[in-house]
C-alpha cells in the first residue's frame, strides 16, 4: 500500500462514527485508484466470504425490521443489496448456534449442551465450516467470541482458523482493553472489544487482499451480550430517551437495559460499516459473499414484532434471527426469502455459493440455500421442511405454517405470529404428527450426548493422539477435571 493510502486509512478510521454514513465513501473517491492497486481481480474465481454474528441481538433490534427506537443502515444495506431472510432460526443460547453453523449438524450432535463448564465444547471429531474453506485453499481468520471450546485442539486454531483474536469462552465482564487472546497467546485488547475486533478484522482483509488469495473471515461479535458496557459516544442519545416501541408486555421491559441494547447495536452497525467499506475501498466489494446473522433471540424483554419469547426461551421470538447474505451480482437486491432455514443450512449453502467440496463425513441436517438465492429462484417449489431447536432437554419444531412448542402445543404462526392461540384442537393430526417426530429427535440426540458429559478436558496432544487415546493415559495427554 502507498504511503498516500495508508494516510487515507488512518483518517477514514478516525473520523466520528455518523461520517460513515454517506461522508465517508464520497470523501475517499478521489483516492480510490492509490487503493486499487492493493488487491487482484478476478481471485482465482472463488468468492471471499466474510460472516459477521451479532450475540444476543433479537429479531426486532433493526431499523430494517421496524424498529424505530435505533438505527441500523450498513446492516440493513446488506437486506436492500441483497437477500434477507424472512423466518431464519438459531439456537436458543450462543454456544449451540456456533456449532450448528460451524458443522452443518444440530447441535447435541456435536456435543455441545451448554454455555459454560466445558458444555460448549464442540466434539473434535466434528468438521468445521473453517476447516472446509481451509481445504479449497482459503486463507481463514476468526476475530471474536469463538465459544465452542477453549483448550487445545477445541481452540479456533485447531479448528480450521489460521488466525484468531478474540476470546473463547461465552462470557466476558470486561469490554474495555480487556484480556484476549491472540493465537493461543494472551494479549491485552484496545478500546472497546467490538471496534478492537473489527480493527483486526480489517488488518486481516487487507493482508490478504495484498496477497490476491481468497479468505474467509468469520467474525462473531460478543454484544448485545451484557456487561451493558458501550462507548458513551454511542449511549449519549439513548440516555433518558423514549423509546416509540416497547414489548409487548411493557411491565417485563427494563428500558435502561433497553436503552443500552440499542446503543450496542447501533455501535455493531458502525462497525459493519467500517468492514463494508473497506472491502469496497479494496475493489472486493463486487467478489464478497457478505453473511449478517445474529446468534439468538434479545437477551431482555424489548420490542422484537410482537413474538413471543426472548434468549433462552424455545418461542418464535426466542429462535427467529435476522439474517441477510449480499453478492452483488449473484444475489439479487431486495431479494425476501419465504422458506424456513436455519442456521445449520450455512455450512452447505456457502459451500455450494462458493464452489467448494465439504470436508468431513457426516451427514448434515442443513440443506443449501444456494437455489433460493441464484440461479433457479425455487421458493414457489421449495418443500416444506420441520426444523428442530434444543435447549435443556426440551425440543421445539417448525414447520413453514406451524410451531409445536415443548409442551405439544401447537400454533398456527401465519394466523398468529404472536403465538397466543393453542390450535392443537383444530389441527390434530398435524399436532400428532409433528409431537411423534419431535419425541423421536429428543430420544435421538439424548442418546447421542448421553446421560453425563464425561468428556476429558486436553492438556497436550494432537489429532493423532486423539485418535489412540480414549482414557487418562497416554503419556498424560489426557486431563480428566473433576467439578465439585
Amino acid at each position: 500500500m502507498t504511503r498516500i493510502a495508508e494516510i487515507v486509512v488512518a483518517t477514514a478510521r478516525s473520523w466520528p462514527r455518523r461520517s460513515a454514513r454517506g461522508l465517508r465513501a464520497a470523501a475517499l473517491l478521489p483516492f480510490l485508484g492509490s487503493l486499487a492497486c492493493v488487491s487482484e481481480a478476478p481471485r482465482k474465481g472463488k468468492p471471499t466470504i466474510v460472516i459477521v454474528i451479532a450475540d444476543d441481538q433479537g429479531w426486532g433490534d433493526l431499523s430494517h425490521h421496524g424498529n424505530t427506537n435505533l438505527e441500523t443502515p450498513n446492516i440493513d444495506s446488506l437486506a436492500r443489496d441483497g437477500a434477507s431472510f424472512r423466518h431464519f432460526f438459531a439456537s436458543a443460547v450462543c454456544s449451540p448456534t456456533r456449532a450448528e453453523l460451524l458443522t452443518g449438524r444440530y447441535h447435541p450432535r456435536g456435543g455441545v449442551r451448554g454455555t459454560s463448564a466445558g458444555a460448549e465444547r464442540l466434539d473434535l471429531d466434528e468438521r468445521t465450516l473453517a476447516e472446509t474453506f481451509k481445504h479449497a485453499g482459503y486463507a481463514t481468520g476468526a476475530f471474536g467470541k469463538w465459544h465452542n471450546g477453549s483448550q487445545h485442539l477445541y481452540h479456533p486454531n485447531a479448528r480450521g482458523f489460521d488466525e484468531f483474536y478474540g476470546f473463547t469462552s461465552g462470557h466476558w465482564a470486561l469490554y474495555f482493553d480487556p484480556p484476549l487472546d491472540h493465537n493461543g497467546r494472551a494479549v491485552r485488547g484496545s478500546g472497546f472489544i467490538i471496534d478492537d475486533l473489527t480493527d483486526h478484522a480489517l488488518s486481516f482483509i487487507e493482508d490478504n487482499a495484498a496477497k490476491g488469495e481468497p479468505f474467509f473471515l468469520y467474525v462473531p461479535y460478543n454484544t448485545p451480550h451484557s456487561p451493558m458496557q458501550v462507548p458513551d459516544r454511542f449511549y449519549e442519545r439513548f440516555a433518558g430517551a423514549e423509546l416509540p416501541l416497547r414489548h409487548r408486555d411493557p411491565d417485563k421491559e427494563d428500558l435502561e437495559h433497553t436503552r443500552a441494547a440499542m446503543a450496542m447495536v447501533e455501535n455493531i452497525d458502525w462497525n459493519v460499516g467500517r468492514l463494508l467499506h473497506r472491502l469496497d475501498e479494496l475493489g472486493l466489494g463486487d467478489d464478497t459473499l457478505v453473511l449478517y446473522m445474529s446468534d439468538n433471540g434479545p437477551n431482555g424483554w424489548r420490542w422484537n414484532g410482537g413474538m413471543k419469547g426472548r434468549k433462552g426461551t424455545l418461542d418464535e421470538g426466542g429462535l427467529r434471527v435476522p439474517a441477510f447474505v449480499r453478492w452483488p451480482g449473484k444475489i439479487d437486491a431486495g431479494q425476501e426469502v419465504e422458506p424456513i432455514a436455519a442456521a445449520i443450512d450455512l455450512l452447505p449453502t456457502l459451500a455450494e455459493l462458493a464452489g467448494v467440496e465439504v470436508v468431513g463425513d457426516r451427514p448434515l441436517d442443513g440443506r443449501s440455500l444456494a437455489p433460493l438465492l441464484v440461479g433457479e429462484r425455487a421458493q414457489e417449489t421449495w418443500p416444506d421442511r420441520e426444523i428442530a431447536s434444543f435447549h435443556r432437554g426440551e425440543v421445539t419444531l417448525r414447520t413453514q405454517r406451524f410451531r409445536l412448542d415443548p409442551e405439544g402445543r401447537l400454533f398456527d404462526l401465519q394466523e398468529d405470529p404472536g403465538q397466543r392461540v393453542d390450535i392443537t384442537d383444530k389441527q390434530p393430526a398435524e399436532a400428532r404428527r409433528l409431537q411423534r417426530l419431535a419425541e423421536e429427535l429428543s430420544a435421538e440426540m439424548a442418546g447421542e450426548l448421553g446421560p453425563v458429559d464425561d468428556r476429558p478436558f486436553l492438556i497436550g496432544g494432537d489429532r493423532d493422539t486423539l485418535e489412540t487415546c480414549s482414557s487418562t493415559r497416554c503419556g498424560g495427554q489426557w486431563f480428566r477435571l473433576q467439578l465439585w
